[in-house]
């Protein structure tokens, strides 16, 4: 195994890193004001609706109610479309600073640390080895040693 990477050695700044981790949870939140605020839209409608129906000879309310729904309608879409682009741009700058998709590039750097970590096994079955063969040799001679010297073969007759 080579030392070389499978992985190109550019990665995202720290910049870049920052805006990810600040403009996902914000476009996550911007995406569920942007639901809830649409939720209580469609729920004050249908509350006012009905009240709008009895009390009809009365414009103030007919006013109030009709600017409510437009603010509500236009600020869900401005969350929305907010949380939308802010997670695209996420998205975006995340294919520029390592030039793939982010699915790819967890696969990749899995398979990298696979490499490494198998490199690594070998490495240490191998030390693992030398010092099981080392510790086997130091017995062996401490065994001669106590033994008188003799180290001759022994042969059994049966």
């Amino acid at each position: 195994g080579g030392k070389g990477s499978i992985l190109p050695q550019k990665g995202p700044s720290t910049s870049q890193i920052l805006a990810f981790i600040t403009l996902l949870p914000v476009g996550g939140s911007l995406l569920g004001l942007a639901g809830i605020t649409l939720v209580g839209t469609l729920l004050g409608l249908a509350i006012a609706t009905p009240l709008f129906v009895i009390c009809s000879p009365v414009l103030v309310p007919a006013a109030v109610l009709l600017a409510g729904a437009v603010t509500g309608f236009l600020t869900s879409g401005a969350f929305g479309l907010t949380g939308l682009s802010s997670l695209s741009w996420v998205l975006n700058s995340f294919r520029k600073a390592t030039g793939s998709e982010p699915l790819e590039y967890a696969r990749h750097r899995m398979q990298e640390a696979t490499i490494q970590m198998g490199e690594k096994t070998k490495q240490i079955g191998e030390m693992m080895g030398d010092k099981t063969k080392q510790a086997g040799e130091a017995m062996k001679s401490k065994g001669q040693e106590a033994g008188g010297g003799g180290g001759g073969t022994v042969t059994s007759r049966t």
